[in-house]
């Protein structure tokens, strides 16, 4: 509808909304697929760089293998096995460590944000401690374990503890102590003010802290299977570099980042599906109050 229609008062004839509405999806639709495809672009071209330097022989083939050895050797380690025995051993391990860090960086987080005391004490000596790598506690929890899972457990938990615990602590700070206060006022008791007031403040920063915990956990993993271990995607790596395999060395590099990458999206799913839930949840309970 033009300018000078509107100024007439003249009515659109019915098919120029239609018409109007044609270029209006088709580039909702043109931005939509950009937007999908805009996160595929840098690794297409390090895909096309790699490529191309294999062709021209920029680089030796036995310091970085051409792309088509790399998916032979993927293909041989999914055919024969050995792929999914060494990924099972290491996602047991995470999620093991990943489920202890997380309980207990929960556990922590929410006791230091209820207990401003409890944080007085804790968190310097806690921010002190999450300085130190977790190689340097690999000698001091080695003597204490010996050289079995558990070492790789107690690892990767302190590796997930971290994020967790201040992300939680974080979440549980947003919930201002004037809001709290009217929480009383209204009688809530303390399980109530926790459930009803903090939490649903804190949950996309404590889904954060799981993210990142998973995160810290999944690359724990590999630098301890990359020390200590007879199976695992970080012994396939350290397998392959021992006898000059880099085709071996890159198959398992590209399984240890698209596995972390789906569990990420996963836990994202996850998080965007409970946060919509919660938010269908409280605007029902909204409505029927209206009502």
């Amino acid at each position: 509808m033009s300018i000078l229609t509107l100024a007439r008062g003249e009515r659109a004839s019915p098919d120029a909304a239609p018409h109007a509405a044609v270029p209006a999806r088709t580039s909702a639709w043109r931005r939509r697929a950009v937007w999908l495809a805009a996160p595929w672009l840098l690794p297409l071209a390090l895909f096309a760089l790699w490529q191309l330097g294999a062709d021209r022989g920029w680089i030796s083939p036995q310091v970085l293998p051409p792309p088509a050895y790399v998916w032979d050797t993927l293909r041989d380690l999914f055919t024969s096995g050995d792929l999914w025995t060494n990924l099972r051993a290491s996602l047991l391990r995470v999620l093991v460590g990943f489920a202890g860090g997380s309980v207990l960086g929960l556990a922590l987080g929410t006791a230091m944000g209820l207990w401003r005391p409890l944080q007085a004490y804790l968190l310097p000596t806690f921010n002190a401690l999450v300085q130190i790598p977790v190689l340097a506690w690999l000698p001091f929890v080695l003597l204490l374990v010996g050289i079995g899972e558990p070492l790789k457990y107690i690892l990767i938990a302190k590796a997930a503890l971290v994020p967790v615990t201040l992300n939680t602590l974080q979440g549980f700070r947003l919930a201002s102590p004037a809001l709290r206060e009217v929480a009383r006022a209204y009688g809530y008791s303390r399980r109530q003010e926790v459930l009803e007031v903090i939490l649903p403040l804190a949950t996309p920063t404590l889904f954060t802290g799981l993210r990142l915990g998973f995160t810290k956990a999944w690359l724990s993993l590999v630098v301890v299977e990359l020390v200590a271990s007879s199976e695992g995607i970080g012994y396939l790596i350290v397998y392959g570099r021992q006898l000059f395999q880099l085709d071996l060395v890159m198959a398992a590099v590209i399984v240890v980042g698209a596995v972390g990458l789906l569990i990420d999206r996963l836990l994202d799913a996850l998080e965007t599906r409970l946060l919509g839930a919660r938010r269908a949840t409280r605007a029902g309970a909204q409505a029927e109050a209206a009502l």
